[in-house]
């Protein structure tokens, strides 16, 4: 199957682990880096390539021995002081030291990866933006831990993946550890800084401007109900704990990050207007971030599945049924032109609001055809057999298969790889 990203990831090679120490100034934009990396071959290597944009490098190691390197078009190469071979038990230690004024990749989708704010910064990388702040190999099937170390001045808040573990201040300056032990994605890597005030509630954690915390904390005060519905219906939910940041900005749309979710002031009001929203990211812990796809073509395992939790707290809030929504986005979706296939919908598609309500739509298809009492047990198998793991759409439908008391394959075929709507 051909990439959709060809010039990002590298199949030759897995990180374990990336330990990141950063120092970020916010009134110049300057990001200052040391990135230490576990890697193993896949097979045997004696040049590795990273994901890295045009921040300056200083200097590279590896095994802590100085090593020839080149970085440009958006490759960092590294002359291996000796041949990796294809053991998994034994990793090189490679780091790297950089500098610069950070700015997004650019993509289809606009700017992706670190973008300074009006005054801070925010990170959200899907699907390509990770080598806009560290080097990686960046591609969905290679997960690993994290450990990320950001430098701020003191008037600013911190936010990264996984648990804080540390905190210390000197000179001004505040130094915030956070650790992430379960596996993860580059492009779910993230730092959020800003002015925040932390509020806890309902087993979540809230970031956002002191002036918007009162419409805020309204806004998100359901999510506890929800991160109750969704524990039930797909499974225990998959990380340590959940942090929502509202940015000091207007934001095009939420994003999700492994363990948290951003949003712009402009999806706050007071009145739960986005309300549909905070579901769908929270339901990309499960669907995305702890299942995370394997490859981009297969993006509908995780926006349809978050579109389609959408509906069930709807459902379980008062609102239309999933019945009524499905019925109400199949009319219009026929009315609109039929041109993808969802499996393999293609980069210039990879976001297009069809891919994400059709996954719902096919979501909705297989719990009518097993019956609520079959497809929600199901869904939490296929949650629990693949936590923090990769997924594919083969895999997802061998697995309904398994399950259903009827054949389901020609239902799944119509809905993934026919072009006319089922």
């Amino acid at each position: 199957m051909t990439s959709y990203f060809p010039r990002h990831g590298d199949h030759r090679y897995r990180v374990s682990h990336y330990d990141l120490k950063l120092r970020y100034r916010v009134s110049a934009n300057r990001l200052e880096g040391a990135a230490r990396l576990s890697v193993a071959a896949a097979e045997p290597l004696d040049v590795l390539e990273l994901d890295f944009g045009p921040l300056r490098v200083s200097g590279v190691t590896v095994d802590g021995s100085a090593v020839r390197h080149t970085h440009r078009d958006g490759k960092l190469r590294l002359a291996l002081p000796r041949t990796l071979t294809a053991d998994a038990t034994v990793d090189a230690t490679v780091e790297v030291r950089y500098a610069g004024n950070p700015r997004p990749v650019r993509s289809a989708w606009g700017g992706l990866g670190w973008e300074e704010l009006t005054d801070g910064a925010l990170v959200a990388s899907q699907p390509i933006g990770a080598p806009s702040w560290f080097p990686c190999n960046d591609r969905p099937s290679d997960k690993a831990s994290y450990r990320i170390e950001v430098t701020a001045d003191s008037p600013y808040h911190v936010v990264a993946n996984g648990v804080l573990t540390g905190k210390r201040r000197a000179a001004g300056a505040t130094t915030w550890v956070h650790e992430q032990a379960e596996p993860m994605a580059s492009y779910l890597a993230s730092v959020q800084i800003g002015r925040y005030r932390l509020d806890d509630a309902d087993g979540t954690r809230l970031a956002c401007p002191a002036h918007l915390a009162t419409r805020a904390r309204h806004d998100f005060g359901r999510q506890g109900q929800m991160m109750a519905l969704f524990s039930e219906l797909f499974g225990p939910y998959p990380f340590t704990g959940y942090t929502v940041v509202v940015a000091d900005d207007d934001l095009d749309i939420p994003v999700e990050a492994q363990g948290m979710s951003i949003f712009g002031r402009n999806h706050v009001d007071g009145g739960r207007t986005f309300e549909r929203l905070v579901a769908h990211e929270l339901a990309h812990q499960w669907f995305g971030n702890s299942l995370t796809v394997a490859c981009w073509q297969d993006i509908w395992l995780q926006e349809g599945f978050a579109a389609y939790a959408e509906w069930l707290w709807s459902e379980a809030s008062g609102g239309p049924s999933a019945d009524e929504l499905a019925e109400r986005w199949r009319r219009r979706l026929a009315m609109l032109p039929q041109d993808f296939v969802l499996a393999d919908p293609g980069p210039a598609l990879l976001f297009d609001d069809r891919v994400y309500k059709r996954g719902a739509l096919t979501v909705h298809a297989v719990r009518r055809a097993l019956g609520d009492g079959v497809f929600f047990p199901v869904l939490r198998a296929w949650t629990a057999g693949h936590r923090h793991g990769n997924v594919t759409t083969g895999s997802f439908a061998e697995h309904v298969a398994r399950h259903a008391a009827r054949p389901v394959g020609p239902l799944l075929s119509a809905w993934l790889y026919d072009r006319p709507l089922p």
